[in-house]
C-alpha cells in the first residue's frame, strides 16, 4: 500500500507590494534588489525570529554585499545593532540567550527595569560600538521619540495625563501624536541619510560609539515601565522614549530602489503602538509598495509551545514561573530554525508568486 506523506503547513506568510509583486515576478527575489531592512517593535517578538534573521543576513544578504539601511525601533534596533556588532548567526543568539535570561516581576521599580535592560544592553554590544557604527555593508538607522510638554516627566500625574491625551487625540488622526511627541532618527553621519518626510517632526542625531548605547536605551524606553533617557552625548536636551509609540511596525515612506525586505512578527503593519487598539487603522499602501513582508503562519504559531511567538506579558503571566518560561522561549527561538529554512527553499526555487499575498 503506498503511503500517502502529508506535508506540513507553511511556516512563513508571504506579503508583498504592488511594486515588490511586479520585481519579483519579472526577476524573483535576488539579493542585490534588497537595500532597506525595517525592524519593527514588539519586545521579546523579535527573537521568536531569528531563524529569519539568520537565513536572510547570515545566507541571502551575504552572498551580494553591498551598502543597506537597516532602520528599527526598539527591540528592532537591537536586533540590528547584534547582527552588526557580531554578524547573523552570534549576534542573534546572543540577544535570544541575554533577553531569554532576564528576570523581572510585577514590583519592579522603572529604574530597577531600566537597569536590567540597560545591563542587557552593555552585554550585547560592549566593545563593539565601533562596528556596528561603522559597518561597511549596514547603515543603522535607530528611531526613537523626544517627548514634549508633559509627556517629558516620568511622574505618575503627567505621565497617566499624557497617555490619556495621546489615546484620545490619536484616535482623532495619528498626525495629532506630534502634539506629545517627535520623531528622532539617529544613524551614522557616512552613507545614505535615512530621511522622513511626513505627518511628524522629525529630528536627526548622528550615532556614533559614544552615543550608539543610550540611543539605543531610548529606542526601547516605553513610558511607564522604565524612565526616558535623558543626556544623551551630543544631542539637545530632552526626554527621549521608545521609537515604537510612533513608528510601531515602521510605516514610513521608504525611498528603496529596490526591495524593502521586511522580516516581520505579524503578516500585518500597525503604524504605532497607540494604533494597537484601533484595528481600522492599516499601513499606506504607497509606503509599503515595494515591501516584501515575511512572517510566521498562524499554523507555525499555533505550533508552538505558547500558540504564539514569547510575549513580554510572560514575564509575568500567571502560572509561568522562570524556569517554565526559559523553556518556552527556548524551543520557540529553536523552532524558528523552520522560518529561515523555508525561506531559503524559497530563494533556491524563486516560487514567491506562488505564495504571495497583497499587503
Amino acid at each position: 500500500m503506498t503511503q500517502i506523506l502529508q506535508k506540513r503547513p507553511p511556516a512563513l506568510n508571504i506579503r508583498a507590494g504592488h511594486l515588490a509583486r511586479q520585481l519579483i515576478e519579472k526577476d524573483g527575489l535576488l539579493a542585490q534588489q534588497v537595500d532597506i531592512i525595517p525592524g519593527a517593535a514588539g519586545g521579546p517578538k523579535g527573537i521568536g525570529i531569528q531563524g529569519l534573521d539568520q537565513a536572510i543576513f547570515g545566507d541571502f544578504l551575504a552572498r551580494v554585499p553591498q551598502h543597506r539601511t537597516l532602520i528599527g525601533s526598539s527591540i528592532g534596533s537591537w536586533r540590528f545593532a547584534s547582527i552588526a556588532a557580531w554578524g547573523a548567526k552570534e549576534g542573534t543568539e546572543r540577544l535570544a540567550e541575554l533577553y531569554t535570561n532576564l528576570y523581572f516581576h510585577k514590583k519592579m521599580t522603572r529604574q530597577e527595569v531600566g537597569n536590567i535592560c540597560r545591563e542587557m544592553l552593555v552585554n550585547l554590544i560592549q566593545d563593539k560600538e565601533q562596528q556596528l557604527v561603522q559597518h561597511p555593508d549596514y547603515h543603522l538607522a535607530v528611531i526613537s521619540v523626544k517627548a514634549q510638554h508633559i509627556f517629558q516627566s516620568d511622574q505618575a500625574l503627567p505621565l497617566l495625563a499624557s497617555v490619556a491625551g495621546i489615546v484620545s487625540s490619536n484616535a482623532l488622526a495619528r498626525k495629532h501624536n506630534r502634539l506629545f511627541m517627535q520623531r528622532v532618527i539617529s544613524q551614522p553621519e557616512t552613507g545614505k541619510q535615512f530621511k522622513v518626510q511626513d505627518d511628524f517632526v522629525t529630528h536627526y542625531q548622528t550615532l556614533t560609539q559614544d552615543n550608539v548605547t543610550p540611543w539605543l536605551m531610548a529606542s526601547a524606553s516605553i513610558p511607564g515601565v522604565m524612565a526616558a533617557i535623558r543626556d544623551i552625548p551630543d544631542a539637545p536636551k530632552g526626554s527621549y522614549r521608545d521609537g515604537g509609540l510612533i513608528d510601531y511596525h515602521l510605516d514610513l515612506p521608504f525611498e528603496s530602489q529596490g526591495i524593502v525586505l521586511y522580516p516581520h512578527f505579524s503578516d500585518s503593519i500597525t503604524p504605532g503602538w497607540f494604533d494597537k487598539m484601533l484595528k481600522k487603522r492599516k499601513a499606506n499602501p504607497e509606503n509599503q509598495a515595494r515591501t516584501l513582508l515575511l512572517s510566521p503562519s498562524q499554523d507555525y504559531l499555533q505550533s508552538l509551545p505558547l500558540g504564539r511567538l514569547p510575549d513580554r506579558k510572560d514575564f509575568t503571566l500567571k502560572g509561568l514561573d522562570q524556569k517554565q518560561r526559559i523553556q518556552m522561549w527556548n524551543q520557540s527561538v529553536a523552532e524558528s530554525q523552520r522560518l529561515g529554512d523555508e525561506f531559503l527553499e524559497m530563494v533556491a526555487k524563486q516560487n514567491f508568486p506562488q505564495f504571495m499575498q497583497d499587503l
